[in-house]
Parts: structure tokens; sequence; C-alpha cells
């Protein structure tokens, strides 16, 4: 007996009419800004090789990911990641290009959503990778366009966190404990849970590291941040990273306007991808993230190109929810409804044929008589009515 043919799987839904069209203008809005910078299309599979996505940085558990097997029995996947497979293209097909590299992508990833919890097993993302420069000016780019995609998005506001995983990893490598225990300080660190965050680092130990670590969840806010991670510890790459970041949060308030730009030196996801600057966007009425991007200069060297890169990814899905949620506007109807008499119909076609060259949008009658054509007109808001028999008459 069928139980699940009438409903889709968890972590996924239809979209109808509007919610399209809300969704396409959006790619499109986004698309025009990733084009007017020089950025160009790249497409990949939806499925690719375990292996591309089982590399020295584990962010993808296998338990997490949809997979299936090719005639080979070789592990498949459904992409849970965009750049992971542009990483591959461009250490293969793109290594001999000229550098940098331009590329944006609008595409689907999937990953295993926990049951009864929310989240999206289907996520359609778009977003910009800067391949082969670590320079100030690369940053200052990607982070510039990601501003105007919020702004290009936001009708009542947008704000973006910047951070910077240096700082994170440089404390961490200070201390004695083995991968496992930097990734449970980096997950406490990253949900802000002071009591276990505390209780974990006092059993490794109190010293200025320990100390600067729980505090780390703390230093977010606007300038003053840099002054107090100054004064919780102190060397050459600390000094580098906190002078560096300053800068560029100088910058980049500059062009995103004053109370819109925040630091977070508590933004600790995903340590074993991120390399350096990373930043998070926010749409007034979206509690969670819409872009999430950094640098990932390691990343590439993976599939043995070693060249330096950075980028983001936008939520299309989230973007579209808040654009239904601020918008009244309903799909636009049809422009004409051709009405085509018996023995007719060939004529119909063609007069169609000749509204739409005008720019019209039309659609036939399947109805018998035109009173019920008036009916249906009149039920999908179509204001004009075309009669086609031995004349071609309006009906009003």
């Amino acid at each position: 007996m069928k139980t699940n043919d009438l409903i889709t799987p968890e972590g996924t839904k239809d979209l109808l009419f509007n919610e399209c069209i809300v969704r396409r203008k959006a790619e499109e809005k986004i698309h025009g800004i990733f084009k007017s910078r020089g950025y160009c299309e790249l497409i990949t599979p939806e499925i690719e090789f375990f292996d591309v996505f089982n590399r020295t940085s584990r962010y993808f558990p296998q338990e997490n990911l949809f997979k299936l097997t090719d005639l080979k029995g070789r592990l498949i996947v459904l992409r849970p990641d965009n750049t992971m497979p542009i990483a591959r293209v461009v250490a293969t097909r793109l290594k001999d290009a000229a550098l940098p590299l331009r590329l944006y992508y609008n595409q689907c990833v999937f990953t295993m959503a926990p049951s009864l919890k929310g989240k999206s097993a289907q996520t359609v993302q778009t977003g910009i990778e800067l391949i082969g420069s670590s320079s100030k000016m690369a940053d200052l780019e990607v982070i510039s366009a990601a501003i105007e995609v919020l702004s290009a998005c936001s009708e009542k506001g947008f704000s973006l966190e910047i951070g910077d995983i240096g700082f994170f990893r440089e404390l961490v490598s200070k201390l004695s404990v083995d991968e496992d225990q930097s990734e449970t300080i980096r997950k406490l660190i990253e949900a802000k849970n002071y009591p276990a965050l505390n209780d974990f680092l006092d059993k490794i130990g109190h010293n200025d590291i320990t100390h600067a670590l729980k505090k780390l969840p703390r230093l977010f806010g606007g300038e003053e941040v840099f002054e107090k991670a100054a004064k919780l510890f102190s060397d050459e790459k600390i000094d580098s990273i906190l002078a560096s970041l300053k800068s560029l949060y100088k910058q980049i308030s500059k062009i995103a306007g004053n109370g819109r730009i925040t630091v977070d030196l508590g933004m600790v996801n995903r340590t074993d991808y991120y390399t350096g600057v990373i930043i998070k966007g926010y749409l007034e009425g979206y509690g969670e993230e819409v872009l999430s991007g950094g640098r990932y200069d390691k990343l590439i060297s993976e599939f043995g190109y070693d060249v330096p890169a950075t980028g983001f990814a936008v939520n299309i899905d989230a973007v579209s929810q808040i654009i239904l949620k601020n918008s009244k506007a309903q799909p636009k109807s049809s422009d004409v409804l051709l009405f085509a008499e018996e023995g007719y119909e060939m004529e119909a076609l063609a007069y169609a044929g000749k509204l739409r060259s005008e720019g019209l949008v039309t659609e036939h009658s399947f109805d018998k008589n035109i009173e019920d054509a008036i009916k249906y007109a009149e039920a999908k808001n179509i204001n004009r009515i075309v009669r086609v028999g031995s004349e071609i008459t309006e009906v009003r």
C-alpha cells in the first residue's frame, strides 16, 4: 500500500506560482551583480563521487549525505556543498587558466535534515568564488559584493558580521590539546555555551590562552572589540591578525554605512575549511544568516593545485521567503484570452502568435461557448477576450 505518494520527502517542498516568480527575480537580481563584476557562471553535476568531499578537511560527515552507487559500485553523493566541486574543476579543467578566476554558480545543495528540526534537505544557493589571489583587495572585492547583494535583497535593512578564523586557530595551537578537544572547544564557542566552555577549559588548565578562549564568545560588537581582544593575549601573529581585520573593518564600514558591520571573533564555524577572514550576512526579518563565506586558501591544494581563494554563498530560499513575506504581489495574469469558433482554430493560433510577437501573454480558451470563456477570464483576471471566427472581434 502506498503511503508516501502524495507528500514530499522531509526537508523539501513544492514551489507554486508566485514562489517561483520571486525566486527567479531574486536570482536574476543577484546574478546581475555578479556579472557586472566580471564573474562567469559555472555548473557542476548534482551528483559527485564521495571522494570529492572526503578530504583532509572532513567537514561533511558521511552520515549527513544522500548516498547512492553507480554501475561499478562506486559511492556517489548528492552535492552537499558548491565550493568543493568548483575546487575540483579549478584543479583539473581550469588549472592552466589565467588567474584570478572569477566564477559564480546557482545550484542546489543536499544534506540530511535532522527529523522535526525544520531544516531544509535541499537548498538553492548562488555565490561567487574568487580564485588565485590572497591580497587584501581580493577580500575587499568579495566583501563589497556581499554588501551589494544584501543591500539589493533588503527592504528593511541588513547587517554583516566579519571575523578571522586565524585568531581562534592561533590561540588553540598554543594549547596541548588533540584534534577532538580542539573541536569540542570550537563547538562550545560557536554555541556560546559559556558554562560548558569554562568547565572544559578549566580541565585543560588556567593560563592566558584558556582565559582568552573563555572570553572569545563575548568578543562581539564594534571597533571596541579589537581593543578588548588585544588585552586578552598578544604576540606577533595575533597582533597581525587583529591589525589586518581592524583595517578591513574600517574600510568596509565606509561601504556599508554605520551600524551595519559588526565584528565577531567568536565566529568559529568550519575551522577545517576557512583559513582567514569569514563573513555572515543577515536580512531583517530572518533569524539566520542568508549569506556566508570567507577565505579558504588551502582547500584547492587538496585537489593538487595550490592556489588561494575566497568567496561566499547566498541562501536563495531564505531570500525568497523574506521577499514573499514582505510582498503582496500576485502572479501576473495573461493579457489576452482567445476563443476560437469551431473551424477557426488555426486562425486563432496564428492570431495568438501575432499578439505574442507584440509582447502580449496569450491563452487559448477550451470552452465550447463564449459565455463559459468569459467566466474563465473573470476567474483568472484576464481583462481582454478576442473571439476568432469569420471575423476577429474583441468581447467586452
